[in-house]
């Protein structure tokens, strides 16, 4: 819980809790004292033994690993120590625990036995029976309990209706507070998991980020050095050719060197330019989605149709859509259980469009949206980032008996104008 702002509460709670048992011991070993019982020694002795037992198990918890019997939350009394890692190990931690219970709870009945003060004990055992043991078996060791106490002040003072709805009331409110305390810490633990799930998925985001700038810097690069460089060295190689066809012996063999020279050169350059640009998109976007179709039809054997245009876009647009067509084709390869996928690909002057289309069930678009913390609606979100950091717009549509389509509308015009 280290991010949880309840923690100070839990502690508090597990404070108040015991306190209330030192104090509650101590003023029915005093009481029996005073009141000059004939028992008073057994009861300091049992008295003492009932608080070894129980600070005993707050030692181990506090040096080992806490263990809990219950729905996972941490108890506010100590539990006996672990045993090693393992499912086995977890049925013995709930057995050492059972035999710690009981102990405590036998030697409560002894202590209500001595002074009948002892069953104000029972009230902070209500609690630990809540939180050590799983499912109905807390509330039925508190209504067991209840009747032992019950039973404990009619033989020391006799029934009456006091002694019957004291200890009745005690353990409603001991179930009231209970059950608040266990809603309030799974409260806790699920603020917790979705802090968790938080960061981790803007940790993603930003490795997503870092790649997308990586890949758009290198085209940018890469584009560059196509348009400066590359072109110069080109220009140069032409002009030093056509100076040899004019240059008389012995200056044309220094126009010759130069001119491969100049070549050498623009061979380097433009492999550079390559180690530059994303592998798959060395012959174009509409290249890559076909060999991308391909690629994973063979692997899920589900027939993918690939109908695109060849088109001269930006290199942060094509790496872009390359990336939004790898997340919807393995979205509906993984999950559609589509018979065919249509992947189309068709621009304008001013725009272009991926479509990924299946025919498969399809899936509830907007619980997608609003959970996601999990992996494959990360997916989506994360396309949705891609296509918004362009200016664009990205649809889903998914229905049972039509499939999914995902849809993504980039700008042209003006990421040409960006990019630039």
């Amino acid at each position: 819980m280290s991010h949880s702002t309840l923690t100070p509460v839990f502690t508090g709670l597990r404070i108040g809790l015991n306190a209330l048992i030192i104090g509650l011991t101590a003023f029915a070993v005093a009481r029996s004292f005073i009141v000059g019982s004939q028992l008073s020694e057994w009861t300091l002795a049992v008295g003492l033994a009932f608080m070894g037992v129980y600070y005993a198990g707050a030692w181990i918890a506090r040096n080992r690993p806490p263990v809990t019997a219950g729905q996972g939350t941490p108890a506010p009394a100590p539990a006996p120590a672990p045993a090693p890692a393992g499912e086995g190990a977890s049925r013995v931690r709930h057995r050492h625990i059972l035999w710690w219970l009981t102990a405590l709870t036998l030697l409560w009945g002894l202590f209500v036995l001595l002074t009948p003060d002892g069953a104000y004990l029972v009230f902070p055992l209500f609690f630990l029976y809540l939180h050590v043991l799983s499912g109905s078996a807390g509330g039925v060791a508190v209504v067991v309990t209840t009747a032992g106490a019950i039973l404990a002040l009619g033989l020391h003072h006799g029934f009456s209706v006091g002694g019957v709805i004291g200890p009745i009331i005690g353990a409603g409110v001991a179930l009231l507070i209970g059950l608040a305390y266990r809603a309030l810490k799974q409260e806790a633990q699920e603020r917790e998991r979705l802090l968790t799930e938080l960061l981790r998925t803007r940790e993603q985001l930003a490795e997503t980020e870092r790649e997308q700038g990586a890949l758009a810097e290198r085209a940018r690069l890469a584009r560059d050095i196509h348009d400066t460089v590359a072109q110069g060295l080109s220009s140069i190689q032409m002009l030093l050719r056509a100076a040899e066809r004019d240059t008389p012996e012995p200056g044309a063999s220094y126009l010759v060197l130069a001119r491969e020279t100049a070549a050498d050169s623009l061979a380097e350059t433009r492999q550079i330019i390559r180690e530059l640009t994303p592998a798959r998109l060395d012959n174009g976007l509409s290249a890559a989605l076909r060999r991308l179709g391909e690629d994973q039809s063979r692997r899920s054997s589900v027939p993918i149709d690939v109908n695109v245009e060849d088109l001269d876009l930006p290199m942060g647009i094509q790496t872009a859509l390359l990336r939004i067509a790898q997340g919807a084709l393995s979205n509906a390869v993984r999950h559609a259980d589509a018979s065919r996928i249509v992947v189309e690909l068709a621009g304008s002057d001013d725009s272009v469009r991926l479509v990924v289309r299946d025919d498969g069930c399809g899936f509830d678009v907007s619980a997608a949206s609003a959970d996601s913390h999990h992996g494959d609606s990360f997916g989506v979100t994360a396309m949705r980032e891609r296509v918004e950091q362009l200016d664009g717009t990205l649809t889903i549509t998914s229905s049972g008996d039509q499939g999914t389509t995902v849809t993504a509308w980039l700008p042209v015009r003006q990421n040409l104008g960006d990019q630039s």
